[in-house]
C-alpha cells in the first residue's frame, strides 16, 4: 500500500501537493480521483455563479478537469493547488463568456487607469453578512465582471497580488474594481429588497 494511501487510513487526508507529486511519479489515476472528488463540487458551484446554466456548468466541470489533468506537470507549488485550479476554471469561464458573447470579457471598469476620484469604503460585511439565497441573487444581478473578482476575493480568499497577475493589472487598480464591485453589489441588495437587514 502506498504512503498516501496508509496515511489516509490512518486519519490523515493526504495535501493536494502530495496527491499531485504521487499522481505525477507513479501515473496512478486514483490521486486524480481524490483531487476531483475534492474540488469538483467547488468548481461546478464557481461555474455556475458564473455562466448562470446547470447544463454548461457541468459540462464545463468535466472540460476544466480535462485541462488539469493534461497540465498538471505545470503546476509548480508556487500557489496553493486550489489557487491554480480555480484559475484555470476562471480562465475557462471567461473565455465561454467571450465566445457566447463574441466580445471580450473585461472587468466593469477599466481598471488599467484608476481614477482619482474618492470612491466611498464600503465594508466587508455588505457581502459576508448577506442571507446566502440573497447574496446568490445579487452577484447574478451584477456584471461578468464585478461577479468575478468578488467571487475571487471572497469566495476563493485570492490575495489581491494573485489577482493583479491574474488579470495583469495593478494592485492598486484590482483594490478599486472591488471597492466599486461592492457599491454596486450593495446598491442591487437595496433594489431587490429595499431596507430589509442583511441576516435575520
Amino acid at each position: 500500500m502506498t504512503e498516501a494511501v496508509s496515511s489516509s487510513s490512518a486519519g490523515a487526508q493526504p495535501s493536494d501537493a502530495d496527491l499531485v507529486a504521487r499522481f505525477l511519479a507513479e501515473q496512478n489515476p486514483y490521486y486524480f480521483t481524490l483531487l476531483y472528488r475534492r474540488y469538483a463540487g467547488k468548481v461546478y458551484a464557481k461555474c455556475l455563479s458564473m455562466l448562470a446554466n446547470e447544463a454548461q456548468a457541468r459540462d464545463a466541470v468535466q472540460d476544466i478537469f480535462i485541462k488539469v489533468f493534461l497540465n498538471l506537470s505545470r503546476f509548480n507549488e508556487k500557489s496553493a493547488f486550489s489557487t491554480w485550479l480555480y484559475s484555470i476554471t476562471y480562465n475557462y469561464c471567461i473565455d465561454l463568456i467571450r465566445r457566447k458573447k463574441k466580445m471580450p470579457v473585461l472587468l466593469a471598469d477599466d481598471v488599467s487607469r484608476v481614477s482619482d476620484e474618492p470612491v466611498p469604503e464600503v465594508p466587508d460585511s455588505v457581502l459576508l453578512e448577506m442571507k446566502q439565497e440573497r447574496l446568490e441573487e445579487v452577484l447574478r444581478h451584477l456584471s461578468e465582471g464585478d461577479r468575478i473578482v468578488l467571487l475571487m476575493k471572497y469566495m476563493d480568499d485570492m490575495s489581491i497580488k494573485e489577482m493583479a497577475d491574474f488579470f495583469q493589472k495593478t494592485e492598486s487598480a484590482i483594490k478599486m474594481q472591488i471597492m466599486r464591485a461592492k457599491i454596486r453589489a450593495q446598491a442591487i441588495y437595496e433594489q431587490l429588497y429595499g431596507k430589509d437587514p442583511l441576516v435575520s
